[in-house]
């Protein structure tokens, strides 16, 4: 069982699709997650702007409250012998504190594995982990290898150019700095992230602080949502977009290819490659999208 999205894409990654029971409501790739039980709930309800969201989100975390509902009933019923969660964002997924209390009195005694990725090597140190707890170590060192090449073809692609200055902003309402793995995904991608940290936490910001950055290239990427939501978003903030000045404001699905840890952060980095280097990298990853800001001078 998997209590969070990029453990139910790796988890389909190393094969063991067939061997899944159960995910939760936001486990929507590969399409064959859709089809299985969902053993979670969102507390905070529909249609909330982003301003709303993050002062809601605030509010109960702060109160110690949960912002997902766990149906422990449909869990037990379920019978996992594993389950996959998380510990490194209390917005993300349900506690890891409520998910291992659970599993203690679960008559299959489930083993409890917490995924806490926050640099782009910790995310292949999860292949590693959930290979080895599956017994499915060939089809991990498969996949660590198949992304460890498409990494070097994309180092070797922007090798020779020119490294922009960008910011990607992981929230607009209040603005985030995307950290963690993103930093290392522009780095990667041939750019220079002006503000973000590999390896550190997201961080709120001012305008004022992106503006005086000067990025070259802003990527709007909101945690959790696809390209024309995350466009939409930013076409409510286009007026601050364009007075940072950039040559190049884009918009793209975070939820697919930025927020979760999983396998497809390797085309987030080749969807970034393309955005910031376009003759070098022509090609867009499968289904990607980079949705100029039509309001900014960039344009394209």
């Amino acid at each position: 069982m998997s209590l969070v999205p990029h453990a139910t894409e790796l988890l389909f990654a190393l094969g063991l699709g067939p061997q899944m029971v159960g995910v939760t409501h936001e486990c929507d790739f590969p399409p064959q997650a859709l089809a299985l039980k969902k053993v979670t709930a969102d507390v905070l309800p529909g249609g909330l702007s982003a301003g709303e969201i993050d002062a809601a989100v605030r509010e109960r975390t702060l109160a110690g409250q949960a912002i997902y509902e766990l149906d422990r009933d449909a869990l037990a019923a379920l019978e996992p012998d594993l389950i996959v969660t998380q510990e490194l964002c209390p917005v993300c997924a349900v506690s890891y504190e409520e998910v291992a209390e659970v599993a203690k009195t679960l008559a299959s005694k489930p083993r409890v594995i917490a995924l806490d990725p926050k640099t782009i090597g910790e995310t292949l140190g999860d292949v590693r982990t959930l290979a080895q707890a599956t017994e499915r170590r060939s089809a991990g060192v498969d996949l660590i290898a198949r992304t460890a090449a498409r990494i070097d073809r994309v180092k070797l692609a922007v090798r020779s150019a020119s490294r922009p200055r960008v910011v990607a902003l992981e929230w607009l309402d209040p603005v985030f700095i995307a950290g963690h793995w993103t930093p290392q995904l522009i780095e990667l991608a041939g750019g220079i992230d002006a503000l973000g940290l590999p390896g550190e936490p997201s961080e709120t910001a001012t305008w004022e602080r992106v503006r005086a950055a000067e990025p070259e290239i802003v990527v709007v990427m909101p945690c959790g949502y696809d390209a024309p939501r995350a466009h939409a978003e930013a076409m409510e903030h286009a007026g601050e977009l364009e007075s940072l000045g950039a040559r190049k404001v884009v918009a793209v699905d975070a939820s697919a290819y930025f927020s979760r840890p999983g396998p497809r952060l390797i085309d987030g980095l080749e969807l970034l490659a393309h955005i910031l280097h376009p003759n070098h990298v022509p090609g867009l990853p499968d289904g990607a999208q980079a949705l100029a800001l039509e309001s900014s001078r960039a344009g394209g």
